[in-house]
Parts: structure tokens; sequence; C-alpha cells
């Protein structure tokens, strides 16, 4: 699995956008938005090295010190909660070029995880260029054996790299523990289709196509054909969550995103748990 991520770093965008018909932009930006952030918050973002969730969280930030507006819902534990499907508002799109020209340092902090170095220097790489030179930085280290102490964080998020990491039950438990109480886990990771016809589509554009893609814009069949298998193997919506449950977590709920092409869990680290 090494291998591959330092074989697609330069492309992984490339990479997310033959994976998700190029909606991957929009699941990150609703992501964030349903984390909902506030200022003060210390995020862990895992298997995030090239950055993506890390630079949204700062610019949810920013937006919300200079135009603080009404969210959808609270940083705060919810009281009731439901797992559904979502369809995802068109006003959730931003730009994908990266701008934080007008950045304030305030004490929000993401750290940056991931266990390849080639996908952290991508990340910094773009930081750098988008003058982002606070509130962030970057630890190379193991989602199954994470080099800080516990309840260190707020909130722990994962976009599309669980389903590469050996020891599932692992990364739970390990998120479980980094996670200050009331913190809380999120995930965003494709998953299994919904729709029956949509899902038979989906495979085959998955099988035939995007290995083909890979070796004509990348030159690496092996790596992108390997991506495409992990998505299969990754367990469904229903069974990941339970996961979840069992590693500890409370509040656990899904939302489906562009029929179960991707989906959205989230857990929270309850002194009591909630099931």
């Amino acid at each position: 699995v090494y291998e591959v991520f330092k074989n697609v770093a330069g492309k992984y965008d490339l990479m997310n956008d033959a994976m998700s018909f190029g909606i991957h932009r929009l699941w990150k930006d609703h992501f964030i938005h349903r984390m909902a952030p506030v200022e003060g918050t210390k995020l862990l973002d895992v298997a995030g090295g090239t950055g993506d969730i890390a630079f949204r969280f700062l610019q949810y930030i920013q937006s919300q010190n200079d135009d603080p507006i009404m969210v959808e819902e609270s940083f705060s534990i919810p009281t009731n909660i439901e797992a559904g499907a979502y369809s995802i508002p068109s006003d959730y799109a931003e730009e994908e070029k990266i701008d934080l020209s007008g950045y304030k340092e305030d004490t929000s902090h993401v750290t940056v995880c991931d266990i390849n170095q080639e996908m952290l220097n991508v990340g910094k790489s773009r930081a750098e260029e988008a003058g982002i030179f606070t509130g962030i930085d970057w630890v190379q280290g193991n989602a199954e054996c994470l080099p800080f102490e516990d309840n260190s964080f707020d909130a722990y998020t994962i976009a599309y790299g669980i389903r590469n990491c050996t020891h599932v039950d692992k990364v739970l438990t390990e998120a479980f523990r980094v996670l200050k109480p009331g913190g809380r886990f999120m995930c965003l990771e494709f998953s299994q289709v919904n729709n029956l016809g949509l899902r038979r589509l989906y495979d085959s554009y998955s099988f035939e196509v995007i290995p083909v893609m890979g070796q004509v814009l990348a030159r690496d069949w092996k790596s992108y054909q390997y991506l495409v298998e992990s998505i299969r193997q990754f367990p469904n919506q229903k069974k990941f969550a339970a996961m979840i449950r069992q590693a500890g977590f409370g509040m656990v709920t899904y939302e489906n995103l562009t029929f179960g092409v991707s989906a959205i869990h989230s857990g929270y680290k309850l002194l009591k748990v909630v099931k």
C-alpha cells in the first residue's frame, strides 16, 4: 500500500477525479460543513497528506471568523441524529484552488498525519504555495499506532484513507484513544452504491475504465487497479457503522453521498455511550 501511494502522490487528485467523476471536491466541502468546526478546534486529519481536508478546515474556520453564519449542525454533541441518504446542495461547491490569502492565525489547529512522506511533501508544497505557515503541522505516522497522547484532539478526520489500512479495527481504536471526551470521529470513504442499476454501471466503469485511465494518464495500471479493488473489499455502510460502535463510539450515523458512491460516517467519544 505504501508503494501505491508513493506512486500516485503526484497524481492523487487525478486518481480521486477518476474514481468519483470529479465529485470528490464537493463531497469534501460537504464533509467539512457537516463537521462545522468552531474556532479553537484541534483537528487530527489522518491519511490526509495532500492537505485537502486540512485546507478546507482552515478555510471554514476563517469564513466563520470573517462572516459568522448559522450552520446546520453545531460542533457540540447533537441530541438527536438519524442516519439517511443526503443529496449534496449545490451551494456547498467551492473552487478547488486554495485561497487563504486572508487567513488569520487563531487558536484552531490541524495536524496532518500520513504514513507516506511523499504524500506529506505534496501537502507541504501546496501549503507553502498558498502562504500557509501557521495553524497546521505535518507528522509522518501510522494510523494503527498514532504518535500522539491520549485525549489530545477535539476532532478526528480520515478521508479516503481508512480502506487502505490493514487493520481497520486498530485505526478506530486509535482514533478513540486520541480524541478528547466529547470529541468527534468523521470518516469520508468510498462505499456501496445503494441503487442496483447504478451499482452495476459503476462497477463496470471502475474495473474496466479506471485502470485504463491510470495507465494512460499516470502510466500506472496496477496502483489504480488496487484502489478499485480496495473499494469493493471495504465494509458497506451498515457494517462499517457497527465497527465504529464496537470501537467505543456513540451516536454513530452515516450519510450516503451520490447514491452511496461515498459515505460520511460520524461518531462521538462519549463518557457514556448512547446506542
